[in-house]
C-alpha cells in the first residue's frame, strides 16, 4: 500500500512562515509524523515538496500505476491551478486534499479550490494533524476500495 504525499509552494518554510496561521511544526517534523502514521497503518509513504506547479503535475501523472492514493497539500496552487485539477482527474488515483489552516475562515480568495471537485475528500484546519487525517483517509479508501 503506497501513498504519495505532495506538498506545494512555500510549505518548505513551515515553522517560520506565519506560525499563527500554519503552526510551528516544520515540514521535516510533519514528514516524520506522516511517516509514523503510515508505518502504524501498514502503508509506505513517498513524501515530496516543490515550489513548482509543473513538477507537481509530473508527480501526479507519475502516480498512475505506482501509488494507491495521493494526499496533497497544494498550498496556493489549490486556488489557481487548473493543471493540477486536470492531472488529478486524468490519473484515476484516489486523492485527498488537505490544508493546515481552515481555508474557509480566511481570505475569500482561499474559499474556492480548483481541485476539490476531483478529490475524494477535503481535510482542513487541523494543522499538522491534517496530514494524519489525510493518511488515515487514504488508507481507508485503499483498504475498502470505496
Amino acid at each position: 500500500m503506497k501513498i504519495l504525499v505532495l506538498n506545494g509552494p512555500n510549505l518548505n518554510l513551515l515553522g517560520q512562515r506565519e506560525p499563527e496561521t500554519y503552526g510551528r511544526a516544520t515540514l521535516p517534523e510533519i514528514e516524520t509524523l506522516a511517516r509514523d502514521t503510515a508505518k502504524r497503518l501498514g502503508a509506505d509513504l513517498d513524501f515530496r515538496q516543490t515550489n513548482h506547479e509543473g513538477e507537481l503535475v509530473g508527480w501526479i501523472q507519475g502516480a498512475r500505476g505506482t501509488a494507491d492514493a495521493i494526499v496533497i497539500n497544494a498550498a496556493a496552487f489549490t486556488h489557481t491551478s487548473i493543471a493540477l485539477r486536470d492531472a488529478i482527474a486524468a490519473i484515476g488515483v484516489p486523492t485527498i486534499e488537505i490544508h493546515l489552516s481552515n481555508v474557509h475562515a480566511r481570505e475569500s480568495f482561499r474559499h474556492h479550490s480548483t481541485i476539490s471537485a476531483v478529490c475524494r475528500g477535503v481535510i482542513a484546519g487541523f494543522g499538522a494533524h491534517s496530514y494524519v487525517l489525510g493518511i488515515q483517509a487514504a488508507v481507508n479508501i485503499i483498504v475498502t476500495r470505496c
